[in-house]
């Protein structure tokens, strides 16, 4: 599985922007990934920052690169 780093590295090469950890996470619970619980987290139900709906494709590209979705 591939580190935050390395996700956000690879997306600012290929798409010219840098996502946050907190979209990152957002996503890979959205793809049925394992999340570990952020230490700065106040409520475990509740998302503050979802990941925005124009950056998404990128993230599950990133996910695909990384074989970490099929």
């Amino acid at each position: 599985m591939a580190t935050y780093k390395q996700i956000i590295a690879f997306i600012r090469e290929k798409y010219g922007y840098t996502v946050k950890t907190c979209w990152i996470a957002h996503m890979k619970e959205l793809a049925g990934l394992e999340v570990k619980m952020a230490h700065n987290r106040y409520e475990p139900s509740v998302r503050t920052n979802p990941c925005p709906a124009d950056k998404r494709d990128a993230i599950l590209d990133a996910f695909r690169y990384f074989g970490m979705l099929s």
